[in-house]
């Protein structure tokens, strides 16, 4: 059993990985945009702002996952995981349940190309649809965080999926 935290910009092929690592392990997807999303799609005359939807759909999403690893299930949890205090609670979860602990980075350094996924995919309210600032980007991408004291694996995403899949069921197989 393990708890895997995908991490990466938008765009960056999250989604993607995580799909071919479930389909291949049976592990179970908590996606951070269904639950975003879904509370964004608020009753009519009901509003919510990404900031709030986003601070409740985390606690949603890791009560989820608790959910799951304590039936003894692998779970990957797809979100960019931009703050330590989600590495901490996935360790920790992780850890209370004696799941294997792993973290993938999708990295992809070019902001032409993330912009060119944004407006291919099919976005759910929650997801951006363009990044507007190069700066903003490369201050994201050079302050991303990391697991302490544990293994983590980053991936190149820029090229095809099939070069780097080797890789990662590896590193998870450790």
């Amino acid at each position: 059993m393990f708890f895997l935290q995908m991490s990466g910009f938008p765009g960056s092929g999250k989604s993607t990985l995580s799909r071919e690592i479930a389909k291949r392990t049976g592990a179970i997807i908590i996606d951070h945009d269904v639950t975003k999303t879904a509370l964004m799609e608020t009753p009519e005359g009901a509003e919510m702002d990404g900031k709030t939807s986003g601070s409740i759909s985390y606690q949603i999403d890791w009560s989820i996952i608790e959910s799951i690893l304590s039936q003894e299930r692998s779970v990957i949890f797809d979100s960019p995981c931009l703050y330590q205090q989600m590495i901490k609670k996935g360790t920790d979860l992780a850890k209370k349940y004696h799941a294997a602990y792993k973290y993938v980075e999708c990295y992809l350094d070019d902001f032409n190309e993330i912009n060119n996924r944004l407006k291919k995919r099919e976005s759910k309210i929650s997801q951006i649809k363009e990044v507007q600032s190069l700066e903003d980007f490369k201050r994201t991408l050079e302050t991303s965080k990391k697991p302490e004291g544990h293994r983590y694996l980053v991936v190149d995403t820029s090229a095809y999926l099939e070069t780097y899949l080797d890789e990662v069921w590896d590193y998870l197989l450790e």
